[in-house]
């Protein structure tokens, strides 16, 4: 980088922090008021939740889900037998993160859901696959539809590639699918839903045998151009996408190196294929702070990859089908307000939280700089109140200084040594933590819901692109959340309004160092028996392949 490069980087670095903060600070929620957003919703004009390129080739993908025997338990130990990379196990790896789990019908309604989840289940992040010499895939971009499990060859490349086996996956964020029904807040959202895909793709990953990790150092141009979201002829007149994040795939086996390789540059030998299509056709508002703050945090990360640190591992893992936890994942609706978790559960579920070599935290090359602050209501041998689990050596001192003075910060008792979980206020919480989640009741009426606090000021300053990366690591605690209390036989969802204000006047947060930018909630759920269950893929047959016309 030259001197005038890097001057100009400097100056035009504390510019885009103080958007960012500026943005940060128009969306929060309040009891006075919510941030802005659409006044009318007509949800028979909801934008299209499938992208398409119309004139990409197509490939039909195999269903095997039903055929993968890897427990739960063998996929976060590492003992998971290793798949070969090749098109039957991009299918598999594709069906476990992004593919439909269900549709679900109520009355007229119809709708699908996802194994990635996602705020409003309106999905706004894309999913592309970058293949290098991968059995019975072409060489190139790929894009991937659900609704179908398909594969559009985006590019296709013109030399044939002797290469060992790579393959990479590329997520992107289509921001008006979310900013449709949200408004200005639309942005956070589509970052807390790439944290979940990143975790999404690490739990399929090790069922497979796989390892998949974060390809940090990558500036946006580049995986932008990675994608093909360069293309602008591609995309015209319709919903800009914005490239968010590299992920590189690997065999457990393989040596990879530690800063994962970029796939290889397009040529002139390359064919592009494909023409974007049209989601909205009709919108009715537009929201110019989003590509505001879009443009503001777009970049890399700078620090250098930092290893998880050493921990025991964890308690007994569930020895249910990996496939199964993933593909009946949901969020749940209510939750049984009496229902009292059993406390081995409650502390297994948040000793899966630490960084560790295992999914999710295996794709995350990141220190950990998001610390759940837990409202407990009800949990066996757990007096109901306000709790603390700092995810860092160091971040307990910085919380305590954050947090009220008279909080306690007492270790709880019969806890493990290396789960740093501190006791804080005790309080029924169950009223004040509904009404700062935007007045949603599953905050209290579950067994216990978590505020996701951030490092936040220092941080986004010294690197604007990092207001991403802390949505995204929020969004990963909450993925892991979802899958260990299926695994314990409850379930969990994810809460994107909430006060943000209020929130921090009940922890005595007084400066923007720390900041909260998500909540999450686990309970045993009520099921709502007029919904029904149907089939992801009716009509396809298992282990069905080829090209489609």
């Amino acid at each position: 980088m030259s001197v005038t490069t890097s001057r100009a980087a400097e100056a035009f670095a504390p510019a885009a922090a103080d958007i960012a903060f500026a943005y940060h600070a128009r969306t929060r929620h309040s009891l006075r008021r919510y941030a802005a957003g659409p006044e009318t919703l007509d949800w028979d004009a909801q934008p299209n939740p499938f992208r398409e390129f119309a004139g990409s080739p197509r490939s039909m993908l195999p269903l095997t889900s039903d055929r993968l025997a890897t427990t739960f338990a063998d996929s976060c130990n590492g003992t998971a037998p290793i798949h070969p990379l090749t098109i039957d196990g991009t299918a598999l790896l594709l069906e476990l993160s992004f593919g439909l789990a269900a549709w679900k019908e109520l009355g007229p309604d119809r709708w699908a859901l996802r194994c990635n989840p996602s705020s409003g289940n309106l999905h706004p992040t894309e999913a592309y696959v970058v293949a290098d010499n991968i059995a019975g895939l072409s060489d190139g971009l790929h894009h991937y539809i659900s609704r179908e499990h398909v594969l559009e060859q985006r590019c296709r490349r013109g030399a044939v590639s002797h290469a060992q086996p790579r393959l990479w996956l590329a997520l992107s964020s289509i921001h008006w699918r979310e900013a449709w029904k949200y408004g200005e807040r639309a942005f956070r959202y589509c970052q807390l839903d790439i944290g979940h895909a990143l975790g999404a793709i690490s739990y399929a990953a090790t069922a497979l045998g796989w390892h998949a990790r974060v390809v940090d150092g990558t500036d946006s141009a580049t995986l932008a151009a990675i994608i093909g979201l360069d293309r602008t002829d591609d995309f015209a007149g319709v919903e800009t996408e914005d490239a968010d994040v590299l992920v590189a795939i690997t065999p457990r086996d393989i040596n990879a190196p530690a800063r994962a390789e970029l796939p290889p540059r397009y040529t002139t030998d390359d064919t592009w294929y494909g023409q974007a299509n049209r989601l909205d056709r009709h919108p009715l508002y537009h929201w110019p702070v989003i590509p505001e703050v879009s443009t503001a945090t777009a970049g890399e990360a700078q620090d250098a990859v930092t290893a998880s640190s050493p921990r025991p591992p964890l308690a007994q893992r569930s020895r249910a089908r990996a496939a199964d936890l993933i593909l009946n994942r949901r969020s749940a609706q209510r939750f049984d307000a009496k229902f009292t978790m059993d406390r081995a559960a409650f502390l297994a579920l948040l000793d899966a939280l630490l960084p560790r070599a295992i999914p999710p935290w295996d794709i995350w090359p990141f220190a950990p700089r998001l610390h759940p602050l837990l409202f407990v209501h009800r949990v066996e041998g757990l007096t109901p109140g306000l709790y603390a689990l700092p995810r860092s050596s160091d971040a307990g001192t910085s919380l305590r200084r954050a947090l009220r003075p008279d909080f306690d910060w007492q270790r709880v008792e019969r806890a493990p040594d290396h789960l740093p979980l501190f006791h804080l206020l005790p309080t029924d919480s169950r009223g004040v933590i509904r009404t700062a989640s935007c007045h949603q009741a599953i905050a209290g009426d579950s067994c216990f819901a978590v505020a996701m606090l951030a490092e936040f000021t220092t941080m986004v300053s010294e690197n604007p692109w990092r207001y991403r990366q802390l949505h995204w690591e929020a969004g990963l605690i909450g993925q892991a959340l979802y899958l260990e209390a299926e695994a314990a036989g409850l379930r969990g969802t994810g809460i994107g309004c909430f006060f943000d204000e209020s929130v921090h006047e009940m922890l005595g947060v007084v400066t923007a160092e720390f900041q909260t930018l998500y909540h999450f909630t686990v309970g045993r759920p009520l099921t709502d028996d007029r919904i029904t269950t149907l089939p992801a893929y009716p009509g396809r047959t298992r282990n069905e392949a080829g090209v489609l016309p």
